[in-house]
């Protein structure tokens, strides 16, 4: 298991680097054939009106799903005890899912989301002007109900996903009056390209002089 600890606004010294060890390798104990690599961030936000918040941002590779918790308080320590204790039950929890999802499919727990096919509508969509930072993460094909499923061990409201069945980035979010949605490409048509070009290859060719 590879463990990564980087940070911003703050110094990682020895003392922070064994104590999130540590919490990590209990947290993890009965997980680490399985666990590919953590990904630790520790970050402080000063606000000369307040105290430090101090965030400890964990995420975990975990065979094909990825995990994620992150947690705040005015003590770096303590909010790597708190998203220690998190980041360990999204493990259990991950774990009886699978369990249960080997013995029996529960049909009555089917989940049928919001389908959206266009995101900006009329719109123009506002993009930020720097980029603060990039991920990268693996994107294996699954169902929507299996996204729904990823979208609860991450800690976000959205979950961006490759849909098995059509191919296409799709992305399942929590909506504001419950439930769940679903954000998809809106289907380009190609009929009038068609029809031209089926025109073209009707009409005669023009004899040449």
């Amino acid at each position: 298991m590879r463990l990564v600890i980087h940070g911003k606004n703050i110094d990682i010294t020895d003392g922070i680097r064994s104590y999130v060890n540590q919490k990590i390798e209990r947290a993890t104990s009965h997980f680490q054939n399985v666990i590919n690599e953590v990904d630790v961030h520790l970050s402080v936000a000063r606000n000369r009106s307040t105290a430090p918040k101090q965030t400890a941002e964990v995420t975990l590779f975990v065979n094909g799903s990825v995990i994620r918790a992150e947690e705040s308080s005015e003590n770096l320590y303590a909010s790597i005890d708190l998203v220690a204790d998190k980041i360990a039950r999204k493990l259990r929890k991950l774990k009886e899912k699978r369990q249960d999802k080997s013995r029996a499919k529960d049909t009555n727990s089917v989940v049928e989301p919001e389908v959206v096919t266009d995101l900006v509508g009329d719109r123009t969509p506002q993009l930020p002007e720097q980029v603060v930072r990039m991920k990268y993460f693996a994107m294996p094909p699954m169902t929507i109900q299996e996204a729904l499923e990823h979208l609860e061990m991450v800690d976000h409201d959205f979950y961006v996903f490759r849909n098995r069945d059509t191919g296409e980035i799709n992305v399942v979010y929590e909506r504001n009056h419950g439930g769940y949605g679903v954000i998809q490409p809106r289907p380009t048509s190609n009929n009038h390209h068609h029809d031209t070009a089926d025109a073209a290859a009707k009409a005669p060719a023009k004899a040449s002089h």
